[in-house]
């Protein structure tokens, strides 16, 4: 399936749609779940904009565990129905909606007492095993202190008495958000990036669009709609008040902090989940690194720019150094980064208790609002924001099709990987390297190899990234929506979180592969570094660093 390139004409085109038409729908907020709304209305006829303040997936949905999972500790609460549903939707990612972007991943649960609890914990992971997409995965199995040493030879011995390994999955979230608002565009919606919704236009009572401004030209523009769906995660709140009217419900937010040290720092051969006295632990293979996490703590400050802060680092250290052999210090840590939950607000003082389930209201005639939830779940939000969202529009609109719609790169993409010797061959390129792009980009691949063979420098590692290609940037601005270097480095591939430096090494030098594509002249790109440099400082929580500062950010040679 050829994809529609969202390079820097589409979004000029997707400009004036947005000033010239009326649509079925618009859909404020471009991260998991407003992209996955847009995708559900258009395919199912509707005409569709999508507007995004800043960039795809610039919120919670990069920055989040990369998980693609169930939630084994739901079953506890005996929210059975919100497991399953979580569970199904596991399945349908990764046998038919992206399986070039879901994957499976083992995962090892110690037990610390014997008999009760691998009763106790083995009863509900037979019951995971069961439930959802029974049988998509390996099931689980019963491991006794010696066997679960060898899985995971980094552990204490004395951290456990025994283990059970199962299966979750794994995705790189900004990766796939901002792939379902390309599949989108490839069917017809009109979408667009910073672009900032900044009231509802009404008649009477009736929300009838919405005023956005465009980031990029400060040019403000009246997108008229017949309905609008507000899928604004943490900014939910903010957005009704826009719209000068509450909902029966809140959104909180609870803020989550990761870690990333390097593979070789633990070892083990499988992932890892244990128990904390405030949450859950995870250890989950990611690339050359391990990710750490997470913290759930309550976040009051508003939902711009939550940043980690040394007791969030040492938490995490402390609780992984409970269990591993050789502890691990914060000149381990290689990256760091943090994001906002939006959990439903109750009673509860405790983020850890409030619901992970969604919810679907319209506190205004036209005005359809969708939040809570998580990950895993998105395509049902969107199905339920779309199915509200459509009640009472003049012409029969069919369900939703989603569940049966692979998403960009999925089709053809085990036809590829089994090709993927003969494609290095005839690329050039080693079989790792089409390994790597195949699990990003999926059946999409010939569009690099394509870039590759028309410039074979592009062929080459990204100076101080080198686990990516010069491709890979290019493809970005062409074909995937960047618009500055954040969003390359952070968001289209992981190099903010990945290499220790927040990707200060490579930050000039993708900056000047990129700026013709983007009209830069040599102010646009030191001034895109200096940004790039402060958004990082941001990001990490980090007081020390001088933005601009020639040293952080040594010039290309």
């Amino acid at each position: 399936m050829k994809s529609v390139p969202l390079g820097p004409q589409h979004r000029q085109d997707a400009l004036r749609r947005l000033a010239d038409t009326e649509f079925d729908v618009l859909v404020v907020g471009g991260g998991i779940v407003g992209a996955g709304t847009a995708l559900d209305a258009t395919a199912r006829g509707l005409s569709v904009a999508l507007v995004e303040a800043r960039d795809w997936a610039a919120g919670t949905s990069s920055r989040s565990s990369k998980l693609v999972h169930g939630g084994l500790r739901y079953l506890e609460r005996r929210d059975f129905g919100l497991v399953r549903e979580a569970l199904r939707e596991r399945a349908l990612l990764l046998t038919r909606l992206a399986p070039h972007l879901v994957r499976p991943v083992p995962f090892l649960y110690p037990l610390r007492h014997r008999m009760w609890e691998r009763c106790y914990v083995g009863a509900g992971v037979t019951l995971y095993d069961s439930m959802g997409g029974a049988r998509v995965m390996p099931r689980h199995r019963q491991l006794t202190r010696g066997a679960a040493l060898r899985e995971a030879p980094g552990l204490r011995a004395d951290a456990l008495v025994g283990a059970i390994q199962y299966y979750d999955a794994q995705v790189d979230d900004a990766r796939y958000t901002m792939t379902v608002a390309r599949t989108a565009a490839h069917y017809g919606a009109c979408v667009a990036t910073r672009v900032e919704a900044t009231g509802f236009l009404r008649e009477g009572e009736r929300v009838t669009g919405a005023s956005v401004r465009d980031a990029e030209t400060g040019e403000t523009i009246a997108v008229r709609a017949r309905r609008v769906v507000n899928a604004t995660g943490v900014w939910t709140d903010g957005a009704g008040r826009m719209a000068g009217t509450r909902t029966a419900f809140s959104v909180r937010a609870s803020k989550g902090v990761h870690l990333l040290v390097r593979r070789d720092r633990i070892l083990l051969n499988t992932g890892l989940i244990a128990r904390t006295a405030k949450s859950v632990l995870f250890v989950i293979p990611w690339g050359r690194h391990w990710i750490i996490g997470t913290t759930d703590t309550p976040w009051e400050r508003g939902p711009d720019g939550p940043a980690p802060d040394a007791a969030d680092v040492d938490y995490l250290l402390d609780q992984v150094n409970a269990l591993v052999r050789i502890p691990l210090t914060r000149d381990d840590v290689e990256g760091v980064y943090a994001g906002l939950r939006p959990l439903l607000s109750g009673e509860a003082d405790d983020t850890t208790r409030l619901s992970r389930e969604h919810t679907v209201a319209e506190p205004v005639p036209g005005l359809i609002v969708v939040t809570g939830g998580k990950f895993t779940t998105y395509r049902v939000m969107a199905q339920d924001a779309v199915d509200a969202a459509v009640e009472g529009l003049d012409a029969s609109v069919p369900e939703s099709v989603t569940a049966r719609l692979p998403i960009l790169g999925a089709v053809g993409y085990e036809v590829l990987w089994n090709e993927r010797r003969r494609l290095a061959a005839d690329s050039g390129l080693h079989v790792a390297r089409v390994e790597h792009l195949l699990d990003r980009y999926g059946s999409c691949t010939h569009e690099l190899l394509a870039l590759i063979a028309q410039d074979p420098s592009l062929g080459e590692p990204v100076p101080g990234a080198p686990d990516y290609l010069r491709a890979e940037a290019v493809y970005a601005v062409t074909h995937e929506g960047a618009l500055h270097l954040e969003d390359v480095l952070a968001r289209r591939t992981r190099i903010t979180m990945e290499e220790r430096d927040g990707g200060r090494a490579a930050c000039p030098h993708v900056a000047e592969l990129i700026a013709p594509l983007l009209g830069w002249d040599a102010a646009d790109l030191a001034g895109e570094v200096d940004r790039y440099l402060r958004y990082l400082q941001a990001e990490r929580g980090e007081d020390d660093l001088e933005a601009g500062d020639p040293a952080a950010c040594p010039a290309p040679a």
